[in-house]
């Protein structure tokens, strides 16, 4: 949380310079000037909540640092009925690991669906167990004990204990960078955000997210949208064409995947 105290910091300088400028000469800029500097911490703190390669409260690794022709594919918010099974198929015919971020509650309804998954050899990280729309909301605690309920449901399932984790929604905060540190989990953003979940046309998504492929890119696809499971078997098809190997996430980013 290096960048959060520095920026903290930097605004709490910058008010009390600007009460001793009040104090010395005039109040005329101090409600002025009081507003720039809520605005600019606003939006730099917006800023780091919302970006999670910026590493702000939280160091995320979101890419390889290599020159060889290598990417990584990985998968949130499953398993589903709908979409997992059919994403599996693909990735079977195609030859190709991938990272799936699971949700602990759709694990607790589809059991059978997370170690279909593990079987044929993808790893499985942390996504928390609710993915609620007001977990960043949460405390602390409340959010390590969540995290800890995902584990805890996964160990059940498959008997492995997960060792990544992935922000619901890449938004990270204070809160969520203590339950992270006590928790021991390593942070796994990405480089390049598909936007899948909003995407209606295979042929744009695809285009979109092959002009962004590099050397050491993670992607980030989800298991749950019927347009990433008509895009996909084109998407893998096209990076190989152009040289590229698919390799498992963990080890494009020399993680140990469990505890």
């Amino acid at each position: 949380m290096l960048k959060f105290r520095l920026t903290i910091t930097a605004l709490l300088i910058a008010i009390i310079a600007l009460v001793l400028y009040g104090i010395n000469n005039s109040w005329q800029y101090f409600w002025p000037g009081l507003i720039a500097i809520f605005l600019v911490g606003s939006l730099v703190l917006f800023y780091g909540s919302y970006y999670i390669n910026s590493g702000f409260y939280v160091k995320a690794i979101s890419y390889a640092n290599t020159l060889q022709k290598q990417i990584a594919i990985s998968f949130d918010d499953g398993p589903l009925p709908e979409f997992t099974p059919q994403i599996l198929s693909i990735l079977k015919e195609k030859n190709v690991s991938a990272a799936f971020f699971c949700i602990g509650k759709h694990v607790v309804k589809h059991p059978e669906l997370l170690q279909a998954v593990h079987n044929q050899g993808h790893i499985i990280g942390n996504h928390s167990y609710s993915h609620g729309k007001w977990f960043d909301l949460l405390s602390a605690e409340k959010m390590y004990a969540d995290l800890q309920q995902m584990n805890t449901v996964t160990r059940q399932a498959i008997g492995v204990t997960p060792l990544l984790f992935r922000p619901p929604y890449g938004v990270t905060n204070p809160n969520l960078a203590r339950a992270i540190k006590k928790s021991g989990f390593v942070t796994v953003g990405w480089s390049i955000r598909s936007l899948d979940t909003v995407a209606t046309d295979a042929d744009k998504l695809l285009h979109r997210v092959l002009g962004q492929v590099k050397p050491g890119a993670v992607v980030l696809f989800h298991d749950t949208t019927a347009v990433t499971v008509t895009m996909l078997p084109l998407f893998i098809n096209a990076v190989k064409a152009k040289g590229y190997n698919i390799v498992p996430l963990h080890k494009i980013l020399n993680l140990q995947p469990y505890a």
